[in-house]
């Protein structure tokens, strides 16, 4: 389907406005954009993780989702929809429920590359026909912004605070897409936030309409956690896919796809200079620090061009 930009957005709001997400929260615009995608006939049924977006969109009795919202704990996430969607098409074989139901579930990233892995390889290993969408905000932005595996290195956090004997995390960004492309399901896919959103709309039409397990990583800057200015969000968000920080691609039936190639691959300290959390990198004394982060993303670059060459 051809992305029109007016016709997707006058579709009606299924994440309600009155939340209390942070002004300029990334999953909440995460969360608007793929549910966007949703045809307007079609019901869905919503999970979500434990984290920011939980706390804030649903308090009892107040909800910002329009559709049917299973708030479950911060490990269980895959668990949950995948005994939704079974009983949904248990209950359709018995001719119980005749409405069409699509199955999304979103979670932060400590609750889905940490907490809740476990729940989530099962889900995929097992091909249940949902989606899951994690909003990839790089920390347990939720209770303080603790490092999860899904902080990239050096960031400042509470948990491995910059001083005169750390330089923050030490260790490298898991790479959860690759790992769950590893399950051999139908769709993988990871997009951020871009312009008229067009990438990440499309990743998610195909993930909600493709038979099976989908998965969405989906880059969403926290201004709190990440320290910059609240509207350079769409900067950010830019120079993480043109630095190849973060690409775009799609892993369709085990085939890897390149979305996007920038023309001219910025250098990585161009994202990482827009960062409070990364200021300790721009000292004279840790210059070896940025020239060890710049290979880093080089290698895992040409480890994506070579899947995809393939």
């Amino acid at each position: 389907m051809a992305f029109n930009f007016k016709e997707v957005m006058n579709k009606p709001e299924r994440f309600a406005p009155g939340h209390r997400m942070c002004a300029g929260c990334g999953a909440a615009i995460t969360v608007r954009t793929v549910l966007r995608a949703l045809k307007p006939e079609d019901k869905a049924v919503i999970g979500n993780a434990t984290g920011c977006l939980e706390v804030s969109s649903f308090m009892y009795p107040y909800t910002a989702w329009e559709d049917s919202y299973m708030h479950n704990a911060f490990e269980n996430a895959g668990a949950t929809l995948s005994g939704i969607e079974t009983a949904y098409y248990a209950l359709k074989k018995k001719g119980k429920v005749t409405d069409n139901y699509k199955f999304i579930t979103f979670g932060g990233d400590g609750g889905t590359y940490d907490i809740g892995f476990q729940s989530l390889s099962g889900a995929m290993e097992r091909n249940h026909d949902l989606v899951y969408v994690c909003y990839d905000n790089g920390a347990y932005m939720n209770t303080g912004t603790q490092r999860s595996s899904a902080t990239p290195m050096y960031a400042d956090t509470t948990t491995t605070p910059v001083g005169t004997e750390s330089n923050g995390k030490m260790q490298n960004r898991k790479d959860l897409a690759s790992i769950i492309a590893n399950h051999d399901i139908p769709y993988v896919a990871q997009s951020t936030l871009l312009g008229t959103m067009k990438d990440l709309y499309e990743k998610a039409e195909k993930a909600i309409y493709t038979p099976g397990a989908a998965f969405l990583n989906v880059m969403s800057p926290c201004p709190r956690g990440w320290r910059y200015d609240t509207p350079d969000i769409m900067k950010i968000c830019k120079l993480a896919v043109d630095t190849c920080y973060w690409p775009l691609f799609e892993v369709v039936e085990g085939k890897w796809i390149l979305n996007y190639e920038p023309k001219k691959k910025l250098p990585i300290e161009d994202f990482l200079r827009q960062q409070g959390r990364f200021k300790h990198l721009f000292k004279p004394e840790n210059e070896h620090l940025l020239v060890q982060y710049q290979e880093e993303v080089d290698r895992r670059w040409e480890d994506l061009l070579f899947k995809c060459s393939r």
